[in-house]
């Protein structure tokens, strides 16, 4: 059997089949924009692609709706839940790819002024509905899916809080820290001061994923 390669998309997938039982390639699609694409965004035809990919590789299963419109419903197969749950039980670290078109901007040269506003406005208006969300569903959800929201609701208040700050005009110091002042005690050149009178500063084979 021809080695299948599952990525993220796949387990996207995989796990939106699984939580709704079983589910057409549309049913898919509109689940994801309602639930994971806040974080996990993916194009419409990458959704269609996947569910063939995983009913050639045996890992959903596929009947016909009888009607005109001859709609296709998936369900997993032991086979597909068993990838399902060895990707849910993987604990390994996966670097973030990080891409913020704004911040590239600012790299190379775009006036914080003209950029930042923007970008308080909308991180802010994003994270008012995040929060709106929480109070209305928050006790509807998973404790997995309550903690997936957190993770919206803090990163937007992360971004605000940084965009806040790009707009401020505010340089932080060399080595990281943006409170104005010189390196701290012992971090860079100059004699070490001394202690600081604060307490807190001391000296399955055939298929492999993604």
């Amino acid at each position: 059997m021809p080695e299948t390669r599952l990525t993220s998309t796949s387990y996207l997938v995989l796990g939106i089949i699984g939580q709704l039982g079983e589910a057409s390639p549309y049913d898919v699609k509109v689940e994801a924009s309602r639930t994971v694409a806040p974080f996990w965004q993916v194009p419409h035809a990458q959704v269609y692609a996947q569910c063939d990919r995983l009913l050639a590789a045996g890992l959903l299963s596929q009947t016909r709706q009888d009607g005109g419109r001859n709609r296709r419903v998936m369900r997993l197969t032991e086979t597909g839940r068993e990838a399902l749950g060895r990707w849910l039980a993987d604990d390994a670290f996966v670097p973030v790819e990080a891409r913020e078109r704004n911040i590239l901007k600012l790299w190379f040269g775009a006036r914080h002024d003209l950029v930042a506003p923007t970008q308080v406005r909308e991180h802010r208006r994003t994270l008012e509905e995040y929060l709106t969300l929480a109070a209305d569903v928050g006790a509807l959800l998973t404790l997995g899916q309550r903690q997936a929201l957190e993770y919206g609701i803090r990163y937007e208040r992360m971004m605000t809080e940084f965009w806040e700050w790009v707009e401020s005009g505010a340089r932080p110091a060399d080595g990281g820290n943006d409170d104005g002042g010189g390196p701290h005690p012992g971090s860079g050149p100059g004699p070490d001061p001394g202690p600081s009178s604060d307490p807190g500063l001391g000296s399955d084979p055939g298929i492999r994923k993604e």
